[in-house]
């Protein structure tokens, strides 16, 4: 018999994107030839997985750590797998992985988004190894690299799935969580606070698509120029372990007052919601009275999620604190003001002018080592495809599970020339 990558490949699988993703991806894992687990921690999680290697774990949080190590020994893991490495559960389980020499693998919402996801090994955001790449570590790594240069789709890809699974998700942890009495959300609300947040957010998306479209169209027809600034999810790990805000209203009252002190007068301030913003932080009401104590009320505006594209092309500057959407402000070479740690922060395009400074004369970017940035990442950790919708996932199933068995992590693999050719998408905005 010939033996694949998959024989003696032992996975640990953790918490994954809402949906059948992980799910899909272990059944191929298995076709490989490896043996694969999967630890739920509630409900929503056992609804996604099946039975085939599910093993539910009721205990309480601060029994996980010795109860990860039980299983690293146990099962014979040699693979960890999961999504994000923040929360809890997680950081403590790489943590004890990697005292173990065992494989990270760490899946993220694409930095490269919309139409990309992240797969990278060890650690995602402030814990990639893009941290401590160069711009000119990623220039002579592509010197064996011959691809086009692709084009940032202008949309979201599958924002409705997305919505509905985690709906899903949530409504099964609350009706149906009775077995794991030992869970604990990661986030600081609470399941049924996180399910009301989610059914709200469903039942009002006719009306806030009515409300984004008016703010845009007042935005796009108003012939003043205006800098964007690109809002996240307060509780989102980029914003709450890699940014010096606590709040995401401290990064607003920043924001602000820079703008007052350095902004033209005739220009004016535009904050774009993340799409995914549903209603936890009181974003608009905090904007009017930031805006209303810096004196400049009548020139800052609020727009609800939406499209990116349309109001990036007539922007002069964007600001955020290390939202992924920059990379479509540095994609059509804008100036870029960032405050977190971001795995796009490199001195070659990114500002470090102060705040004020930058609202009166923005630095451009270097497009053109921008443009190499994007290609590494195109060539290693962006994949094509998306965690909730079926042909998103089928796109990305097609790629990833070849880079899980792979000896080389993607951006080792293209640094010594050993990585594969890659599928590109053709997609413009």
């Amino acid at each position: 018999m010939i033996r694949t990558q998959g024989d003696d490949r032992r996975f640990l699988f953790l918490q994954g994107p809402h949906g059948p993703f992980f799910k899909e991806l272990g059944a191929m894992l298995r076709r490989a030839g490896a043996e694969v687990w999967r630890v739920g921690f509630n409900r929503g999680d056992q609804a996604y997985w099946g039975r085939q290697g599910y093993i539910a774990y009721t205990g309480a949080q601060d029994d996980w750590p010795d109860e990860v190590d039980s299983l690293y020994d146990r099962l014979a893991i040699t693979d960890l797998v999961l999504y994000g490495d923040t929360r809890f559960i997680h950081a403590e389980a790489v943590a004890r992985a990697r005292d173990r020499g065992l494989t990270v693998h760490v899946f993220e919402e694409g930095y490269l988004r919309p139409w990309w996801v992240s797969y990278e090994r060890g650690g995602a955001n402030g814990h990639s190894r893009l941290m401590d790449l160069s711009v000119a570590d990623m220039q002579r790594a592509l010197e064996r690299c011959e691809i086009d240069l692709i084009d940032a789709p202008a949309h979201w890809g599958d924002m409705r799935h997305h919505v509905f699974y985690g709906f899903a998700y949530h409504a099964r942890v609350l009706l149906a969580n009775g077995r794991y009495k030992g869970f604990r959300p990661h986030r600081a609300m609470n399941v049924a606070q996180e399910f009301r947040l989610y059914l709200g957010r469903l039942l009002a998306m006719p009306l806030h698509a009515i409300e984004r479209r008016i703010a845009t169209w007042r935005v796009r027809t108003g012939g003043f120029p205006y800098h964007l600034a690109l809002l996240q999810l307060e509780h989102d790990s980029s914003f709450q372990q890699h940014s010096p805000f606590s709040t995401m209203t401290e990064f607003l009252e920043v924001t602000i007052q820079g703008f007052a002190q350095g902004a033209p007068r005739h220009h004016h301030l535009v904050f774009k919601a993340h799409p995914l913003e549903d209603g936890r932080t009181r974003l608009k009401a905090d904007i009017q009275r930031l805006a209303r104590a810096a004196g400049v009320a009548d020139r800052v505006h609020f727009i609800r999620g939406g499209k990116l594209a349309g109001l990036l092309n007539h922007a002069r500057s964007a600001v955020t604190v290390n939202s992924t959407a920059a990379q479509q402000v540095l994609w059509r070479g804008m100036p870029l003001k960032v405050f977190g740690a971001a795995v796009y922060d490199k001195p070659e395009f990114v500002s470090t002018q102060p705040l004020p400074e930058f609202f009166a004369h923005p630095s451009r970017p270097d497009l053109r080592a921008y443009r190499d940035y994007r290609r590494f990442l195109l060539e290693t950790s962006q994949l094509p495809g998306g965690f909730y919708s079926a042909a998103g996932r089928r796109q990305l199933l097609r790629q990833v599970v070849d880079l899980l068995l792979s000896p080389e992590d993607p951006y080792t693999a293209l640094i010594r020339g050993h990585a594969a050719p890659r599928q590109h998408l053709r997609l413009v905005p």
